[in-house]
């Protein structure tokens, strides 16, 4: 099993929603953060984040390098937000430090959140408390060296 599915794959013992929602939710997340990041902010880059390719399907591995960029460029934005210590925290090893829904809306803006509600279904209230609820273990998992990981390192942990 990889770590997205170690990630989302069960709610056991906590809050967070099931994996088959979460799961192609952050998959989306950080695609989307990855096309707008490296395509300097395109607002209607493929969810892929490569302009001759489909969108990611809920049910496929994205490619490492998008998850990396779309990691880097969704850490980016939270710092730019004043949100770094938060960051900081879900890198670091420690406890990871909680943000409300109100900052993910913040942080990512309206026109994430419109873009990840249409994609996924669910209600732009509800992207944000599920948002709130996993960007922290998510991030820690994604980096557990407790620094951004290689395409190669991400190979290997969502394999």
């Amino acid at each position: 099993m990889g770590l997205l599915d170690n990630v989302f794959g069960s709610s056991s013992g906590s809050a967070v929603p099931s994996g088959n929602v979460t799961k192609p939710l952050m998959i989306a997340l950080l695609a989307l953060l990855a096309s707008r990041y490296v395509s300097g902010g395109s607002k209607e880059a493929p969810a892929s984040g490569r302009p001759d390719t489909a969108p990611t399907s809920p049910g496929s591995m994205p490619d490492p390098g998008t998850i990396v960029g779309g990691l880097g460029g969704l850490l980016k934005q939270f710092q730019q937000k004043g949100l770094g210590d938060a960051v900081d925290s879900w890198i670091k090893t420690g406890p990871n430090t909680a943000v409300a829904p109100g900052q993910i809306s913040g942080a990512l803006g309206p026109d994430v959140i419109d873009t990840l509600s249409q994609r996924t279904g669910l209600s732009k209230d509800q992207v944000l408390q599920i948002l709130s609820q996993v960007l922290p273990n998510t991030v820690d998992q994604l980096t557990p060296q407790g620094r951004l990981p290689t395409q190669q390192e991400m190979a290997r942990l969502i394999g």
